[in-house]
């Protein structure tokens, strides 16, 4: 091995992994294990997308795209967004990309220079930090625990320098499951204006929302877009997070060198994706609804079951994640998980891999079958018993 220091990225080596990826790793090979830690749903994506995507095999469409993506899916995207008010030229507005998590990274490097400052809004997706910190960006950590995981205008207000460049955020949450109102976001929108700030707005979750909640994207607010990123995907809603589809709408201008990063690092999302997708947003509406309704009867399931046990949570409102409070215990949220994995066979994932705030709380998601997530509540109210005397 070269002796040299300096072989690797100091940003890279300095960059921690995923502390998602940690406990899916600790379950791979165990069937014993039930798992509520990763976000990916447990149905199949919809009969008529992956019938779609077969038909595009059979007669050999296999090659690149357009870097943009495909002309109509692209305009499908479009029209797709209009349900929300948000109106994007298909043309030079909407960009096809590997995922949302690709669509975050081009954004990031389009948008900050080294001493810019971002706000994040935390807990949060544990990618947002070491994406933008490898922008050298300075991160400011807003705390939303404070407010019931509910980040506020003046929060963001408060947090804002003249270093401040842009801000995420997430509605419904990753992965506290919150959504933030349209009042709230409409507020927030003037902070944007005020300061002439970016705002990325992961969207990934919008079709996934419970008790007559509507989704509102802070971009759909006057002037909007000249500052709002909307990153959203098929991963969560058409239960594609295998086929690797997202994209990012925003204003021309920022497009342009936006679209130069997609270009050079992934050319373009798999075709075979693209089709799937487009059939998707096409005819696979039914679908989407029937697993929303399900997640919301699981979300409903685990919600009573954490109340019983004594547990402080807040009732999500979409995503399929609720956030625990676990400190009564007496244990801190990664000895409570190993405890819960090593001797109850359930995996969850520590709050604090997700940031400010998530000390003492751990994620559990409900994109598993019922009949499992039953058995994961009786073994961790069983734990939550034992250490509680």
């Amino acid at each position: 091995m070269n002796s040299r220091s300096d072989r690797f990225s100091q940003k890279i080596t300095g960059t921690p992994p995923s502390g998602i990826r940690k406990f899916f790793e600790l379950i791979q090979g165990r069937d014993d294990i039930i798992s509520l830690g990763v976000g990916e749903p447990d149905f199949s994506t919809p009969w008529v997308m992956r019938e779609e995507a077969y038909y595009h095999l059979e007669q050999g469409h296999t090659s690149y795209t357009s870097n943009w993506g495909l002309p109509e899916l692209r305009q499908e995207i479009s029209r797709y967004l209009e349900r929300y008010a948000l109106h994007y030229n298909p043309a030079t507005e909407v960009l096809v990309t590997i995922g949302v998590s690709e669509a975050i990274d081009a954004v990031l490097r389009a948008v900050l220079n080294p001493g810019d400052e971002i706000i994040i809004c935390e807990p949060c997706y544990v990618s947002y930090q070491p994406l933008a910190a490898l922008c050298d960006t300075t991160l400011v950590h807003l705390d939303t625990s404070v407010n019931g995981f509910y980040p506020t205008a003046a929060q963001i207000e408060a947090a804002i320098t003249p270093k401040t460049k842009a801000l995420m955020l997430c509605s419904p949450s990753n992965p506290t499951g919150r959504m933030i109102s349209a009042a709230e976001l409409e507020k927030i929108a003037e902070v944007v204006r005020h300061h002439q700030i970016w705002v990325l707005s992961d969207e990934v979750y919008c079709e996934l929302v419970y008790d007559g909640n509507q989704h509102c994207s802070i971009a759909s607010f006057p002037g909007m877009k000249d500052y709002a990123i909307v990153l959203n995907g098929f991963s969560k809603a058409f239960a594609m997070t295998g086929w690797r589809i997202g994209y990012l709408c925003c204003c021309a201008q920022l497009m342009e060198q936006v679209y130069k990063l997609h270009q050079y690092s992934t050319i373009c999302a798999p075709i075979m994706s693209q089709y799937a997708a487009l059939e998707g947003l096409r005819s696979g509406w039914g679908e989407v609804e029937r697993m929303r309704v399900s997640y919301q009867q699981r979300r409903n399931l685990m919600y009573k079951a954490f109340v019983e046990m004594g547990l402080e949570v807040v009732e999500p409102e979409g995503a399929f994640y609720i956030f625990p409070n676990i400190s009564s215990t007496g244990l801190t949220a990664e000895e409570f998980a190993t405890r819960l994995i090593n001797e109850y066979q359930v995996a969850v994932v520590p709050g604090d891999v997700f940031g400010v705030g998530g000390a003492g709380y751990i994620r559990c998601c409900y994109a598993t079958d019922i009949n499992k997530i039953k058995v994961a509540l009786e073994r961790i109210a069983a734990l939550v018993r034992e250490l509680n005397g």
